[in-house]
């Protein structure tokens, strides 16, 4: 047998969280898993992956993007909380980027698909999302969240879309940091001409 206690008790001491490598996938449960498919596939570009067939339970396996999205059949579809009706931006949801904002609203438009548009504006940067549901009241973003650099305001793992050389973080009180004199069009210059950036890409 391996000991292992030495190497989980070196993982501890180093803090930071679970060693964890990416997301995998998500996981929704739908009141018609038909419905669901078409709107996951036809809608939003995912294809359906082989599922373990030991699943005694109805669903179906999805992956684009270099995520996976199970879709599980609810036993009682009657049973589910209330489909919402309203979009909320500020709802649970996930959230996808692409390249070309107006083309998915247009799209969206197309399949007569309701959805909200917000704008956030940040040191001069513009971010556009688009919030709509999917068949079960579940809501999708896409976005062009990508424009804005990512700025740790801690100490953690390096990350290759991260801005390097950034003064320290300051605490704020109450678990909260701060980054200050930070040129934001600056920090995104230097992220989107990372070569580094093709390990967003799928």
């Amino acid at each position: 047998m391996v000991n292992t206690t030495a190497g989980v008790n070196k993982v501890a001491a180093q803090g930071g969280g679970l060693r964890l490598a990416s997301l995998n996938h998500i996981s929704v449960v739908c009141r018609s898993l038909e419905s669901s498919l078409a709107f996951y596939c036809d809608v939003l570009g995912f294809f359906p992956i082989r599922r373990p067939g030991s699943f005694d339970f109805d669903g179906a396996w999805l992956f684009n993007f270099g995520i996976g999205v199970h879709l599980l059949q609810a036993e009682d579809p009657e049973g589910m909380p209330p489909m919402k009706t309203e979009i909320d931006p500020k709802d649970n949801h996930i959230s996808f980027t692409c390249e070309s904002l107006e083309v998915v609203q247009w799209q969206l438009k197309e399949m007569g698909i309701r959805y909200v548009q917000r704008r956030v504006e940040e040191g001069g940067i513009h971010v556009d999302q688009l919030f709509f549901h999917d068949p079960d009241g579940f809501m999708i973003e896409v976005c062009t969240c990508d424009n804005l650099p990512i700025i740790p305001l801690v100490p953690g793992p390096p990350c290759k879309r991260a801005v390097p050389d950034l003064p320290p973080a300051k605490s704020v009180g109450g678990g909260g940091w701060v980054v200050e004199a930070v040129d934001v069009p600056a920090a995104a210059s230097m992220m989107m001409t990372c070569p580094e950036q093709a390990c967003m890409q799928v």
